[in-house]
């Protein structure tokens, strides 16, 4: 960062005379893992190229962000966890007609999604909206740049700022198909995380397979055989991490356990105000008080 800033009006020149004259190659990627909560395989770009990032998503970002359905919550605008929580809701208490009848929900996850994205598919998505080849050589540069240690042509690295941006462009392709072929009304998507929600239990069942199939066939991509299920609002559905119920939701306890633990490693004010702001979106008087004696304690 520090090198490339010395010399930062010759950097960027130099950038912007490889991207004219279509000699840029997108560099390699620093490696390394972060805990959060689960294990992730992180692979952080050169500033050169973040930089680049960057600007392929300013660009990119208000001309896609018009085609995504209204109920897909992941790195947009206006959106995010909180939003699709409410939205969840306020499905549930309209399938419900206010708990007044049973509410089902069909909760599914995908396989190693970033890296299960198939690049060649994702690079004709592109197509179908970028006319100018000049910029589907710089995004096919960008995306080329990365594999998976098992597959060439397969994987968006978690780390680079025009993966959020790929990933919900692959998967707004998955949207449209639920909303203009299935025509699902009570549908959800957070990242690789989406939720139907029906009065009918047979209906949700038999969408399954055609989830299944259409993902296979059209993305490549496999729903999480581990992280399939199909339960009543009344008995509680974890999304998002929260565990939520008819009328109130419950912090999920992995969530609850991570929090402790992270207070009992002297975690600062700041940080624990970030963490009250997050409790206070659900029933969570009780966790607060506990969460409060336990920066106590560990003082």
């Amino acid at each position: 960062m520090l090198k490339f800033e010395r010399n930062l009006m010759d950097n960027i020149v130099e950038l912007h005379d490889s991207l004219v004259n279509k000699t840029y190659r997108h560099g390699g990627y620093k490696s390394f893992y972060i805990t959060d909560p689960k294990k992730r395989h992180i692979h952080k770009a050169s500033v050169r190229d973040r930089l680049l990032h960057h600007a392929i998503y300013r660009i990119l970002y208000p001309f896609f962000d018009p085609t995504y359905i209204p109920d897909s919550y992941s790195c947009r605008d206006d959106k995010g966890t909180h939003r699709a929580i409410n939205r969840f809701n306020y499905f549930a208490r309209q399938v419900s007609e206010n708990n007044s009848r049973t509410c089902w929900v069909l909760k599914c996850d995908i396989k190693k999604f970033f890296a299960s994205i198939n690049q060649e598919i994702l690079i004709s998505i592109l197509q179908e909206y970028i006319p100018d080849n000049n910029i589907i050589w710089l995004l096919k540069n960008v995306v080329d740049s990365f594999h998976t240690d098992t597959q060439v042509g397969v994987g968006l690295p978690l780390g680079n700022l025009t993966s959020q941006l790929f990933s919900n462009i692959y998967m707004n392709r998955f949207d449209q198909w639920v909303k203009h072929v299935l025509k699902a009304k009570q549908y959800i998507r957070y990242a690789d995380d989406f939720v139907f929600i029906s009065e009918d239990e047979d209906y949700l069942k038999s969408i399954i397979p055609q989830i299944q199939e259409f993902l296979q066939t059209n993305l490549r991509l496999s729903l999480h055989p581990d992280k399939l299920f199909l339960k009543t609002v009344a008995s509680g559905v974890d999304f998002l991490g929260w565990v939520n119920f008819s009328d109130h939701k419950v912090l999920r306890t992995k969530t609850k356990q991570r929090m402790f633990k992270k207070i009992q490693k002297s975690i600062s004010e700041e940080s624990l105000q970030s963490y009250f702001g997050l409790i206070r979106h659900g029933n969570t008087n009780k966790l607060h008080k506990e969460a409060v004696v336990h920066h106590w304690l560990w003082q």
